[in-house]
C-alpha cells in the first residue's frame, strides 16, 4: 500500500510517500510544498492544488493520511491552514483517492507510542522506523512522513 501523507500550512505543506508490504515501511519520496509569503492568498492556494495535484498524479497513491486541524490562538492562522488543508482535500477527492485524517495525539501514539511524546522523539522515530540516514527537513516533512506511518500502523 502506498500512503501519501500530508502535515497541510500554507507556506509549507509536508509531504511523504511511504511503501507499507506487511509491517515494513519504506520512503519513497519526501519533501515540502512551498509558497511564498508575499503571494496573494489565491496564488498561494493555487500552486498548493497544482503541486498536490501533480504529486497524487506521479505516484497514484492508495490514500492520503492528514493532520486533522487543530486551532490555537491565533485565529488568523488557523483561518490560512484550513483553507490550505481544503485544497489539499479537493485534489485528492478530484483524484478518487481516500483521505484519513488523525490527531496529533494519534499520530504520536501510533509512531512513538506515548501520545505526548516530543517532535524529537517522533522525528527520531520517523528516521529510525523509515531506515533514513537523516532526520527530514522541514519539521513539517517529517511530521508527513509519521502521518503516513501512523495510517500504516492503524491498517492491516
Amino acid at each position: 500500500m502506498l500512503i501519501l501523507g500530508i502535515d497541510p500550512g500554507l507556506a509549507t505543506i509536508g509531504f511523504g510517500f511511504v511503501q507499507k508490504s506487511g509491517d515494513k515501511y519504506r520512503a519513497v519520496e519526501y519533501g515540502a510544498i512551498i509558497t511564498k509569503p508575499h503571494q496573494i492568498i489565491e496564488k498561494r492556494l493555487a500552486e498548493i492544488y497544482d503541486g498536490m495535484t501533480e504529486l497524487l498524479e506521479r505516484h497514484r497513491p492508495d490514500c492520503v493520511a492528514i493532520e486533522e486541524l487543530f486551532f490555537n490562538n491565533n485565529s488568523t492562522t488557523a483561518i490560512d491552514v484550513a483553507m490550505a488543508r481544503g485544497v489539499v482535500l479537493l485534489a485528492a477527492y478530484k483524484k478518487g483517492v481516500d483521505v484519513y485524517e488523525y490527531t496529533p495525539l494519534e499520530v504520536k501514539s501510533s509512531v512513538v507510542g506515548y501520545g505526548r511524546a516530543e517532535k524529537q522523539q517522533v522525528q527520531y522515530m520517523v528516521k529510525l522506523m523509515l531506515d533514513l540516514k537523516e532526520t527530514p527537513k522541514p519539521d513539517d516533512t517529517a511530521d508527513a512522513l509519521a502521518l503516513a506511518l501512523c495510517h500504516g500502523t492503524r491498517t492491516r
